[in-house]
């Protein structure tokens, strides 16, 4: 009989599921920061600019990295916001992918004692 003995020092073996939904959701949270500087980006477009108002190139950069840090914020306030949704929409098909992964790699065999 094989026994899989444990050893110190090590961590233990992360389950490889969890760790592709985490990636989802770290991947979900960017793509929803990114979608929200772009909107401030195109609502600030709308915003007809003349030349009694304009602060020049100051102030676009210093209102694109306004945008960034409220961008970064605000789905922190969201009790259900785009990534949730994205999360829950393609869970099954990561969950899939990675149970297909873990069926067709040989499992490691532990051979020390």
């Amino acid at each position: 009989m094989i026994r899989a003995t444990p050893t110190t020092g090590t961590t233990p073996p992360v389950d490889p599921q969890a760790k592709a939904i985490a990636r989802l959701t770290k991947t979900a949270k960017q793509f929803e920061g990114v979608f929200v500087q772009q909107l401030f980006k195109a609502m600030r477009d709308t915003v007809p600019q003349d030349g009694l108002t304009s602060g020049g190139t100051g102030e676009d950069m210093f209102t694109g990295m306004l945008d960034q840090n409220l961008a970064d914020k605000l789905p922190q306030q969201w009790k259900h916001g785009p990534a949730e949704a994205m999360v829950a929409h393609f869970r099954a098909q990561v969950t899939a992918q990675v149970t297909a992964q873990a069926d067709s790699s040989p499992t490691p065999v532990d051979f020390r004692r």
